[in-house]
């Protein structure tokens, strides 16, 4: 078991809380839990520590949302967000940590300034034509963020906001999305060592609070106001992307 001090403990617990409630009522607030775990481990390592998390909380979304997923927006994804998780598997093999965190930062608040922008003169983003753009932008920029961060549930979160999902649909569609996607990265994550042994240990003291949040955020999100969802993810989205830019 790695050695850590009994704050770092703490603030992994906080981070794996907000996992948990962040894949079954609050989507973006994983931003923050992104931001915990690298400031407590070393870079690459808590990418590891935290895909396998996320993972066990998507197990928990999916079976509560399942019935909800939006598949169409999913199959109209898929392609561009495998070429951006193939992306981001290039950039990891050169960049720093410091360019991964600007990067994700600088191209999280282009999104929120995109999407807002469209939900004041667009009354609805249409599922054909032009809009096939925003999916191929947003699925390829996804993909990118989730492979070197673990950091694309802003991105798809503004995505889906501007789709104007309900609740339900909203969390259902991004339960199956970010499953899917997860499961996808773990042998490019094996392959490039930052899933590790010493991950796994942490993983094992994290995963109770993970189920507990989750199971939480179901009897959060059934007392959920549409309004105030969507106005809790923007803010989460723009609270992980400063902190990227500026940590």
């Amino acid at each position: 078991m790695p050695e850590l001090a009994w704050s770092a403990w703490v603030l992994l617990g906080v981070a794996a809380v907000i996992v948990g409630l962040s894949k079954t009522a609050v989507p973006g607030a994983g931003t923050i839990a992104v931001a915990i775990f690298a400031a407590v481990l070393p870079a690459r390592q808590s990418t590891g520590v935290l895909l396998l998390l996320l993972i066990v909380a998507d197990i928990f979304a999916v079976t509560m949302y399942r019935r909800h997923a939006d598949w169409r927006t999913l199959l109209r994804l898929a392609p561009a967000v495998v070429a951006g998780v193939l992306a981001g598997v290039v950039f990891l093999w050169f960049a720093d940590d410091l360019w991964v965190k600007r990067t994700i930062g600088v191209i999280l608040l282009a999104v929120i300034a995109i999407t807002l922008l469209r939900r004041r003169f667009v009354s609805q983003v249409d599922t054909d034509g032009p809009h096939r753009v925003a999916a191929a932008t947003y699925g390829s920029l996804g993909g990118f963020t989730t492979m070197v961060a673990n950091a694309a549930g802003p991105v798809m979160s503004m995505y889906f906001l501007a789709a104007r999902f309900e609740v339900k649909a909203f969390l259902g569609t991004a339960a199956w999305f970010f499953a899917i996607v997860n499961l996808f990265k773990v042998p490019f994550s094996i392959g490039i060592g930052i899933i590790t042994v010493p991950g796994l240990l942490i993983d094992l003291v994290l995963v109770p609070f993970v189920i507990v949040a989750a199971l939480a955020g179901r009897w959060i999100a059934d007392r959920l106001d549409q309004t105030v969802f969507e106005r809790l993810v923007i803010a989460f989205t723009i609270v992980g992307a400063t902190y990227l830019l500026v940590s």
